[in-house]
């Protein structure tokens, strides 16, 4: 896309004076500034009207432009944009200088919350279905016991920093084009804590935090799976001058087991039966997460039906309710048969006049 003209995006004449191109730009600064402007694409026109400016605004680069447009000698790149607001002090100082004269620091001695951590818990799967109780221990910085945060070895040891007065920040004045410009910058004497130590903690030395470890117990619930999330408020990292500890999020894996297979709630169990409990029905003792509970075979079972066995599934980790155990029915065909055995059958076939599966199938293709 051809760039637009740079008269035009100020909205000033070919002949425009310096001073009508920088009144010009300041009021579209103003209003495209993206820490302040609610119209669409803001930054970008902000960036298109700070390209206008660097080239306009230069006495050369206005030449070099007036006489070979955009595709000078210099090239696009000879009065453009360069990615950076370093002349100007950046995005934020000429917010500031707009809109009331710098950013407001934090009071470096607020609370503050210590930070998040998370822990990967590898449980078995009947750990997960079931629920179960894990101990496990955590490597995390607290306030140090004997400075109680404030990194001195003793409370006279610490000392309202002299050239923040405290503020854990200092104010910079720069003269630009716009005008003066004022901004905050960290203290570079106290690093933005607001205060210096003389004899610094012999247990912290001076960090006012140590390193240690804690033992952690966790209920995991019945019914988590993989990759679920439990939050354990205050297990986290230690606050900073007296704020809450931050929390630990623990995320589950989850063991496959050798037998059960989990579908959400439900439990998937594949079971072998022969071809006379098929055939003839039965009555069986079936596996399930809470023990062998009794189930019916009908007669005439086919290899692959599956039936249900209600409230036998997952308690789910939100609604308790719990889910079904779904066996499959894998009928096996007999194998060594014995003569007596053989003889049955051939027996059963005779007495069998219907129509076989097999024939039915041949038949099919014949008709």
């Amino acid at each position: 896309m051809a760039k637009r003209d740079f008269y035009d995006i100020l909205g000033v004449s070919k002949d425009a004076s310096i001073e009508e191109i920088r009144k010009a730009y300041r009021n579209l600064a103003k209003k495209y500034h993206p820490d302040v402007s609610s119209e669409n694409n803001a930054e970008e026109k902000f960036k298109e009207v700070q390209e206008a400016y660097d080239t306009l605004g230069d006495e050369k680069k206005r030449a070099n432009y007036d006489r070979f447009g955009h595709e000078g000698p210099f090239g696009a790149n000879g009065g453009g944009f360069s990615g950076g607001f370093s002349d100007f002090g950046g995005f934020s100082d000429i917010f500031s200088s707009f809109f009331g004269g710098g950013t407001r620091q934090a009071d470096p001695n607020r609370p503050i919350k210590g930070d998040d951590l998370e822990r990967v818990i590898t449980v078995d799967f009947m750990e997960a279905v079931l629920g179960t109780k894990k101990t496990f221990t955590l490597n995390v910085e607290e306030t140090c016991s004997h400075c109680h945060g404030s990194g001195g070895e003793t409370p006279s040891d610490v000392e309202t920093c002299k050239r923040c007065h405290g503020q854990g920040f200092v104010t910079v004045e720069q003269r630009t084009i716009l005008g003066a410009m004022r901004t905050q910058q960290t203290c570079p004497t106290c690093g933005g804590s607001g205060k210096t130590i003389k004899t610094k903690c012999h247990l912290c030395n001076g960090k006012g935090r140590v390193k240690t470890t804690k033992t952690v117990e966790v209920k995991v619930p019945a019914g988590i799976d993989n990759n679920m999330s439990l939050r354990m408020g205050g297990y986290g990292e230690g606050g900073h001058n007296g704020g809450p500890s931050g929390d630990l999020y623990l995320r589950f894996r989850v063991r496959p087991h050798k037998i059960f297979e989990r579908r959400n709630d439900n439990i998937i169990l594949t079971i072998p039966i022969s071809f006379t409990q098929a055939a003839l029905g039965d009555t069986i003792d079936v596996p399930t997460i809470y023990g062998d509970v009794t189930l019916k075979i009908p007669a005439g079972t086919q290899s692959g039906t599956t039936l249900r066995m209600r409230s036998k599934g997952v308690s789910n980790v939100n609604s308790k309710r719990k889910g079904d155990q779904l066996v499959i029915v894998k009928v096996e065909t007999p194998t060594n048969l014995t003569k007596d055995q053989e003889e049955a059958l051939v027996n059963f076939a005779k007495l069998d006049k219907k129509e076989t599966p097999w024939e039915k199938f041949k038949n099919f293709f014949k008709n």
